[in-house]
């Protein structure tokens, strides 16, 4: 397993109290998103469609560690966009490290060497390098040639100087289980700590519509990955309940509210995946959305979905409350044979709603009323609005 035992206790210690305080709802990976401006425009991404004045909107050092301090989540992951975009993002993680919490930071890698030195290896410490297969597979996925080879080099060079690393791996309706399972063995040889795996999910804005897999598909395809792998130690960085159920053979329920997600917007409700409201507040958050909305059976955008930050945390909460089961899904792999649990029904599902335009034009309008930055209006009087737009641009 890729996840170390002192992370696992301490994870599995945080669940077992808020259990034994009676908390029905809890986080348990803070996913903050500093940003959403990124280097790649990847057609399967739904975090790059907004106008300019949202991609060049940042999350301070101070909101994000207000977000850590609010939400109380163990393990804090750092996605965006593009996080080594932010300049301050090494303050950031350092002010995250100092508050006890695990810290997973997402990039794809291709500012890495030029900035890797400003961090230094820490026990609770992971470079999470975007990587969705081989060479043609992942630059296929994030839409630009050379990207692999780029990532891989980072890689290297992050393992050289003693920084765990892990590779986060999303896969859509054209993987195929024996190139695949090639890829983890490679990544495997390089040295990698964890591989993280998810299915894509179908970001209702992403420029790519036609490659997100459904669940059967996405069941069928892990439990061939699986099985092509068994004693080849692939070292996971999810827990081995969330890879039985990526196989078919657990029917859980979205727990959203495990995964809150804290962006420029506020706090997006539901999840990381869904933005179709947001709060000021976590506790505002978490006690004024509507989760029975939501989820596979409830609402049609998360029919198909079986993606980490809805499904993880159930599946650690199950671990936690039946540890025998995590205990047997450790040690025998997930199942690749026989029946599938059954499917949750879609028949009472609620409609689709689209509200993506009409939150973004609040946000412009909120962003209108907002002060520059200081040094945005010191450089204004001075050189007038074009060169205040461009210090905001470029922070």
């Amino acid at each position: 397993m890729g996840i170390p035992l002192r992370q696992q206790i301490k994870v599995g210690a945080y669940v077992l109290r808020q259990h034994l305080r009676g908390r029905k709802r809890y986080p348990l990976v803070l996913m903050l998103e500093p940003l959403f401006r990124c280097n790649l425009a990847c057609a399967g991404c739904g975090k790059i469609d907004y106008p300019d004045p949202i991609l060049n909107k940042r999350l301070s050092v101070r909101e994000c560690l207000d977000a850590v301090d609010e939400c109380g989540a163990p393990v804090v992951a750092i996605a965006g966009g593009e996080p080594l975009l932010h300049k301050e993002m090494p303050e950031i993680v350092r002010g995250i490290l100092a508050r006890g919490k695990i810290v997973i930071l997402c990039t794809n890698a291709l500012l890495l060497e030029k900035r890797i030195g400003d961090y230094a290896p820490h026990p609770r410490f992971t470079w999470d390098i975007h990587l969705d297969g081989d060479r043609e597979q992942h630059d296929w996925a994030v839409s630009q040639k050379g990207v692999y080879d780029r990532a891989v080099s980072a890689l290297k060079l992050a393992k050289a100087k003693g920084f765990r690393t892990a590779i986060n791996a999303t896969l859509f309706n054209n993987a195929e289980p024996e190139r695949m399972a090639r890829f983890f063995d490679d990544v495997t040889a390089m040295g990698v700590d964890a591989i993280m795996v998810s299915p894509g999910y179908a970001y209702e804005r992403a420029p790519d519509q036609q490659h997100f897999l459904n669940r059967r598909k996405t069941k069928e395809l892990f439990r061939g990955i699986f099985a092509r792998g068994k004693g080849k130690g692939w070292r996971f960085g999810n827990s081995p309940l969330f890879l039985d159920f990526l196989a078919g053979n657990q029917r859980y329920h979205c727990t959203p509210w495990g995964n809150p997600t804290r962006n420029v917007f506020g706090w997006q409700r539901p999840c990381y995946l869904l933005g179709e409201g947001y709060a000021k507040s976590f506790t505002e958050l978490m006690e004024t959305t509507d989760w029975d909305r939501y989820g596979t059976g409830n609402y049609e955008k998360c029919a198909d979905c079986m993606v980490h930050s809805g499904f993880e945390a159930t599946a650690v909460v199950d671990a936690i409350k039946k540890p025998w089961k995590a205990v047997a899904a450790q040690l025998r792999g997930p199942k690749t044979e026989g029946g599938m649990a059954p499917e949750i029904p879609l028949d009472g599902q609620r409609p689709a709603e689209f509200v993506f335009s009409r939150h973004v034009q609040q946000a412009l309008a909120d962003m209108a009323h907002e002060p520059p930055p200081p040094t945005a209006r010191r450089r204004g009087a001075k050189h007038g609005g074009a060169a205040a737009a461009a210090t905001v641009a470029a922070k």
